[in-house]
């Protein structure tokens, strides 16, 4: 299966902030991985990585996302416009003090 996706150019310019992987539990997509606080079961909060990066879920691969789900409707371009969006609203989010 590794074969079958392409690289798509330039790659998501993820940040690596971890908002997305701190607010697991407001899409229903993502909700499985709450580790029961709204973030992700397999987030390390203390070094701000993912702790199964190489096996996560397909949900957490942008990439192969686009290529199964979105291709059809946005080019690669438009896909990372909406999804950096979304970046910047889970930023403003997580950056909130808990209340």
């Amino acid at each position: 299966m590794a074969g079958f996706f392409m690289t798509l150019s330039p790659a998501f310019p993820c940040n690596q902030c971890g908002a997305c992987c701190r607010l697991v539990s407001l899409a229903q997509e993502t909700q499985f991985l709450d580790r029961g606080d709204g973030a992700c079961r397999h987030y390390d909060d203390q070094n701000r990585l993912c702790t199964i990066y190489d096996t996560r879920p397909l949900v957490c691969q942008v990439e192969k996302q686009y290529l199964l789900n979105y291709q059809q409707q946005y080019s690669w371009w438009e896909f990372i416009d909406v999804n950096r969006i979304a970046c910047l609203e889970l930023e403003k989010m997580a950056a909130q003090p808990a209340e």
